[in-house]
C-alpha cells in the first residue's frame, strides 16, 4: 500500500510540472532595448527606430535630445526629458531614433527601457534591477496622461524625479512623451473649472521636475510638404501639393504622421513600397 508521503510527493511533482518556469535573470548588458511590464524585462534584439536624419521639421529638438543622450552614454551629467505637444510630430520616434544613433556611436554604453502602461508603480523594482549594471539606461514612458485616472502614476513619477527614498544612479535618466491634450484637459463646462485647474497644477508640478522640456508644434505647410517629399523622393514619385493639403484637412492635422500616411497612399497607388 502506498504511503501518504508518496501521494503528496506525486502531487507536488505534478504541480511543479504545471507551474510556468521561473523567468531567466535579465542580462542588462546584452540588448539595445528592453520592455518592462512591471515585473519582468523582455530583451529586444533590436531597437526599432527611424534614421535620425529622417525626422524632418524638428531639428532643434533632435539636437537637444541627441546631445543629452550623448552625455548620458559617456558618463556626463544628463537631464530627464519631457517631450510634449502636437500628436504625430515625432516625439516617440525622436527618443528611439536619437538613442539608436547614440548607441551606434557608443556601442554597449546605453540602452532603452520602455515601460508598459500602468507599470510606473514598479519603479523601485526596476531601479533595483538596474543597480547591478554600470551601463547607462533611458527609461521611456510613452504618451503619459495627466487626468484623474493617472494621478497615482504621476505621483510615483514625481517621487522618482525628486529622488525620494529610492536612490537613482545618475546613469539612469527618464524620457516622457505626452500630447498637449494629455497635459491639460480643457472643458467648456464651467463646473469643471476647478477640476481643470487641479489637473493643470498637477501637470506643471510634474513638468517642473524635468531638466529638459521640449515642445512639438503642428507642422506648417512647407514642413508638411517637405516631409512628404522626403518619403517620396527615393522611389521617384511625384505628388500634388493640393491633394496633400486636402488629405491633412480631412484628418484634422498637419503632422509627420499624416505626411507618412499620405506618402503611403501615393506609393500604394503606384504599386511600390516606401
Amino acid at each position: 500500500m502506498t504511503g501518504g508521503g508518496d501521494v503528496w510527493d506525486r502531487i507536488a511533482a505534478a504541480l511543479e510540472r504545471l507551474a510556468p518556469p521561473a523567468p531567466e535573470p535579465t542580462d542588462w548588458g546584452a540588448a539595445p532595448a528592453y520592455w518592462w511590464d512591471g515585473t519582468h524585462a523582455q530583451p529586444l534584439a533590436m531597437l526599432p527606430a527611424l534614421p535620425l536624419a529622417g525626422l524632418i521639421g524638428i531639428d532643434p529638438q533632435k539636437s537637444a535630445v541627441r546631445a543629452n543622450l550623448t552625455r548620458l552614454a559617456t558618463g556626463a551629467a544628463a537631464q530627464d526629458m519631457l517631450l510634449w505637444g502636437a500628436r504625430g510630430m515625432g516625439k516617440s520616434a525622436l527618443v528611439r531614433a536619437a538613442l539608436a544613433d547614440v548607441a551606434q556611436a557608443h556601442p554597449g554604453r546605453i540602452a532603452l527601457v520602455q515601460m508598459a502602461g500602468g507599470s510606473l508603480a514598479s519603479f523601485p523594482r526596476l531601479i533595483s534591477a538596474l543597480a547591478g549594471s554600470d551601463r547607462a539606461f533611458l527609461l521611456f514612458i510613452d504618451d503619459l496622461g495627466f487626468g484623474a485616472d493617472a494621478k497615482a502614476e504621476n505621483l510615483a513619477l514625481r517621487s522618482l524625479l525628486d529622488g525620494g527614498i529610492i536612490p537613482r544612479p545618475a546613469r539612469i535618466r527618464i524620457a516622457v512623451t505626452s500630447n498637449r491634450r494629455g497635459i491639460v484637459t480643457r472643458s467648456a463646462d464651467e463646473s469643471a473649472a476647478l477640476h481643470e485647474r487641479d489637473e493643470r497644477d498637477d501637470a506643471l508640478a510634474l513638468a517642473d521636475r524635468f531638466g529638459l522640456t521640449l515642445a512639438f508644434h503642428p507642422a506648417d505647410r512647407e514642413t508638411y510638404l517637405a516631409i512628404i517629399a522626403h518619403y517620396l523622393d527615393p522611389p521617384g514619385l511625384a505628388f500634388s501639393a493640393e491633394e496633400a493639403m486636402a488629405f491633412a484637412i480631412q484628418r484634422g492635422n498637419r503632422s509627420g504622421r499624416t505626411a507618412l500616411q499620405f506618402a503611403t497612399e501615393i506609393a500604394g497607388r503606384a504599386g511600390v513600397a516606401l
